[in-house]
């Protein structure tokens, strides 16, 4: 059985970049001095104004949830240059819901491109998403992985705590 206190944010951060996973899950947040944070915030809160926004259920937050013939929850990203470590945020939270007894189905929505990806949990999903959280909770646990740079390092809100 998977531990379910992982959220969502840890499984994207684990696609991104170790370091800032660990200091993420270790309360080092640097989030909140962030431009990209805040513009993707605002980005957040002025896209599907009319949707009840920021749904948590447990250690997940999910930015949209509508209620139809089967549950539909939606994240807005802002860009689609961390595509793969969004598909697996949404992704765990279609595997978190599912876990508790939830069937639903997910899309991300990237507003500033107009394009919209739509996700269903497979099993080949579910046993990665398995092998991710044990891998999340191994990294938690142990030292901070040293940083390595990467290009996207420069835009993020961990930068100086990294590499200054």
């Amino acid at each position: 059985m998977v531990e379910m206190h992982i959220k969502g944010t840890q499984v994207n951060y684990y696609f991104v970049c170790k370091t800032k996973l660990w200091l993420f899950s270790h309360n080092i947040s640097m989030e909140n001095e962030s431009d990209d944070v805040k513009l993707g915030k605002l980005l957040h809160r002025e896209t599907f104004k009319r949707d009840d926004k920021e749904i948590r259920v447990g250690s997940i937050a999910i930015d949209i949830v509508k209620k139809r013939d089967v549950l539909e929850i939606k994240e807005i990203k802002k860009s689609k240059k961390m595509e793969k470590a969004h598909v697996y945020q949404t992704l765990y939270y279609l595997f978190y819901l599912k876990k508790l007894g939830i069937k639903a189905k997910a899309s991300i929505t990237f507003p500033k491109q107009r394009e919209v990806i739509n996700l269903e949990l497979s099993e080949d999903d579910e046993k990665e998403l398995e092998k991710v959280v044990k891998e999340i909770n191994k990294i938690v646990k142990g030292e901070m992985p040293k940083p390595s740079y990467k290009k996207s390092c420069r835009r993020c809100a961990y930068f100086e705590f990294c590499f200054c």
